[in-house]
């Protein structure tokens, strides 16, 4: 199962980055687990600067803004490969 933390206070970018993790994990069939990070210092020891950020197995892929879902496929796809 794969670990992916979706970085921010809980704002409206935020839940629409987990929304669509969670909708192309599961297009995917992959086993996530999904963990929405709000702590500030634990954001902040990822290094992301904005949020949104995602983290895959505890590497920052993305901080700033909702990722575009080709990119989440990508991210997704090459775990499936892995």
């Amino acid at each position: 199962m794969t670990t992916i933390k979706i970085l921010g206070p809980g704002c409206s970018n935020c839940k629409k980055a987990a929304r669509l993790v969670e909708k192309v994990g599961q297009e995917l069939g992959l086993e996530l687990q999904l963990i929405k990070e709000t702590d500030l210092s634990a954001i902040l020891g990822y290094g992301a600067m904005s949020t949104p950020g995602v983290v895959i197995d505890e590497q920052l892929v993305h901080s700033g803004s909702v990722p575009s879902e080709a990119k989440v496929r990508a991210w997704l796809s090459a775990l499936r490969v892995s």
